[in-house]
């Protein structure tokens, strides 16, 4: 992957890991790929053979998602 283009590795990428992430969480599976898609490569290639490791990221971001939903939810008030 050295010789790709990062836009191009990041894509490439993120085609591999979605359908790990969409097996977790279906719903949030496309907005959980581009927050792990703002990591180095890698630690998204370590994600991709680590399934734990990818486990903990994707609760990572769904506390992420959940604390901003609240929080906008309270700024509407």
């Amino acid at each position: 992957m050295a010789g790709v283009p990062e836009d191009r590795r990041k894509n490439m990428i993120g085609e591999r890991i979605y359908p790990l992430i969409h097996k977790l969480q279906p719903q949030l599976a496309g907005k959980i790929t581009g927050m792990l898609l703002e990591f180095e490569d890698e630690e998204l290639l370590g994600l991709l053979k680590n399934q734990a490791k990818l486990k903990t990221r994707v609760n990572e971001a769904i506390e992420v998602l959940n604390a901003h939903s609240k929080s906008g939810s309270l700024s509407r008030a």
